[in-house]
């Protein structure tokens, strides 16, 4: 299936949910629909709050018991979502004094997100870095002229994409599919094929926002990490290629929720 016609399917799907708000709960709180993951409807509701400035930087979040009560939901159900807010950087603990807004992403974040799918999207970067990570280390070491040179194309497409103020989504999705291929593993491709709608639905998040940003070298910041992975893999340089990947992918994470 192209990539985007993965992106319009995940866009476009629906869940068909059932919702009883509490009409004692203040503005923008209210008990979540019962769908399949209630921690990824709180986190992605907690997400939205913060965005809109229901819960501004600084402000102390409900405790648990409170959004347990907001929200209908249970206390592992909001322990869920409040570790992914931490691992997301949107919150913090402070030991005995309660959770924390940390920072407040872009108001384009919610537009741009898929609806039903942030915490998923955000899972899917912690997978890439683990997973393409590895796979640049591995083309590093097999890659072959014709391998190189697909990946050289893939680079080229995204230097003219940012030349074009473009998204560029299509040329970045096959910057990285071009090194799973020269790992000469297939099932690096296959991994990659699996994810593909989460794949391109982040990429489409990450560059969208870093196209609107106010720093115009944001893009031109994003496409040095992929010159430094194309680079560390020409070099068969395996530990470098799998360091550059990482930390591109773990930056992407990061822009996507930056405030500005």
């Amino acid at each position: 299936m192209p990539a985007s016609t993965l992106w319009r399917v995940w866009k476009e799907k629906e869940v068909v949910t059932v919702s009883t708000p509490l009409s004692t709960a203040p503005p923008g709180f209210g008990q979540l629909p019962r769908a399949a993951r209630l921690a990824d409807q709180l986190y992605e509701q907690i997400v939205a709050q913060i965005i809109d400035g229901t819960l501004p930087e600084g402000e102390r979040l409900p405790s648990e018991a409170k959004l347990c009560e907001l929200y209908g939901v249970s206390r592992p159900v909001v322990r869920e979502a409040i570790f992914r807010l931490q691992a997301d950087g949107l919150v913090h603990t402070r030991h005995g004094a309660g959770t924390y807004v940390a920072k407040r992403p872009r108001d384009e974040f919610l537009r741009l997100a898929p609806i039903g799918g942030m915490a998923d999207l955000m899972r899917c970067y912690e997978l890439r870095i683990a997973l393409e990570g590895e796979a640049a280390a591995l083309a590093a070491l097999r890659q072959q002229p014709e391998s190189m040179a697909r990946i050289d194309d893939a680079l080229m497409a995204l230097d003219n994409a940012v030349a074009s103020h473009e998204i560029g989504v299509e040329a970045d999705h096959l910057f990285h599919v071009a090194i799973a291929c020269a790992t000469q593993n297939e099932l690096f491709i296959q991994s990659l094929d699996a994810l593909s709608a989460h794949i391109f639905a982040g990429m489409h998040v990450a560059r969208s926002l870093s196209l609107a940003a106010p720093d115009p070298a944001r893009l031109q910041a994003v496409q040095a990490e992929h010159r430094a992975i194309a680079g560390a893999i020409r070099a068969h340089d395996a530990e470098a290629a799998r360091q550059a990947m990482r930390a591109h992918i773990d930056n992407a994470r990061s822009r996507i929720l930056a405030s500005v």
